[in-house]
């Protein structure tokens, strides 16, 4: 098989059949197979797909997993990370995209002709037509990060320097290698995957995305962004109704600054870090405290 694709779902029903449908509408000639892992939804998702999709592979959650667990879920139902019949490529797709009828063959064709590619992700934009800049980073170093949370690369979005985490000084039209892509649409060799593992369960939602791609460019592949294909990203269409999410955005800063960044961070940097990530995540909590949510 060319193609396992992956979508993880949390009430997100129509939108997932929306995003069902323009995936089985693909054109090219290539081999695929799709596996939803459906986490705890309430909204009849479950339903939906086994009535509407029966050739999706579905699994049920009782609940919410969080998105790389369930994503590695998908995963070993194709047999990443060492099976020798898994599918050549592995796609991490959102049930809030929606994909053009050639988008599937032309990104095949693309790391078919780029072997040294471990990851490639396509152009996404906002329902407004607006790029998602989500879909090309650069990892979150402490000195990319300080440019991101102090508002510089707002202030300064043209600047090499200042603008690197969403890479918003590079034309969107032109293909680039870049840190990461986004998990909403990651397309992974599965060499890569054999080689650096699944994903990292340590993280619950966000982050899991930018550990992949660092580990997979760690292990010696190169990460594209290949804007010859649009995919349409409706965007945090289950986070935006999840308390959880603030909160575990940067419960997930925390946690790949530590994996990664730690250990080679000078101490007065490092505490300085700790403590600013601590009082947003405290802050996120509190937030959603007074507003009577579970967190």
């Amino acid at each position: 098989m060319d193609l396992g694709i992956i979508i993880v779902n949390y009430n997100t029903r129509d939108l997932l059949r929306t995003c069902l449908r323009t995936v089985y509408d693909s054109k090219g000639d290539f081999t695929f197979q799709v596996c939803v892992v459906d986490n705890g939804s309430v909204d009849g998702s479950v339903q939906m797909v086994a009535v509407e999709f029966p050739q999706t592979h579905l699994i049920p959650n009782p609940d919410n997993r969080g998105y790389p667990a369930a994503n590695n879920q998908g995963l070993r139902f194709f047999g990443f990370p060492d099976a020798p019949d898994a599918p050549r490529y592995a796609l991490l797709l959102n049930p809030d995209t929606e994909l053009p009828p050639d988008g599937l063959a032309k990104m095949l064709s693309f790391l078919d002709a780029h072997p040294e590619a471990g990851v490639a992700g396509p152009k996404l934009v906002r329902p407004d037509g607006s790029l998602d800049l989500a879909c090309r980073r650069s990892f979150p170093s402490p000195e990319v990060s300080f440019y991101r949370f102090s508002g510089l690369s707002r202030l300064f979005p043209r600047s090499p320097r200042f603008g690197r985490y969403n890479l918003t000084f590079l034309d969107p039209d032109q293909m680039a290698e870049v840190d990461a892509v986004v998990g909403a649409f990651m397309m992974v060799r599965r060499e890569a995957i054999a080689q650096v593992g699944l994903l990292d369960e340590a993280f619950f939602m966000y982050g899991e995305d930018l550990d992949w791609c660092y580990r997979i460019k760690t292990a010696g592949w190169k990460v594209y962004y290949n804007p010859e294909v649009t995919v349409l990203h409706v965007k945090r269409a289950a986070s935006q109704r999840n308390p959880r999410a603030q909160v575990e955005f940067w419960r997930a800063m925390d946690y790949f600054y530590r994996k990664h960044y730690a250990a080679n961070t000078p101490w007065l940097l490092h505490i300085l870090i700790l403590a600013a990530i601590w009082m947003r995540t405290n802050l996120e909590r509190a937030r959603w405290r007074l507003a009577g949510a579970e967190v």
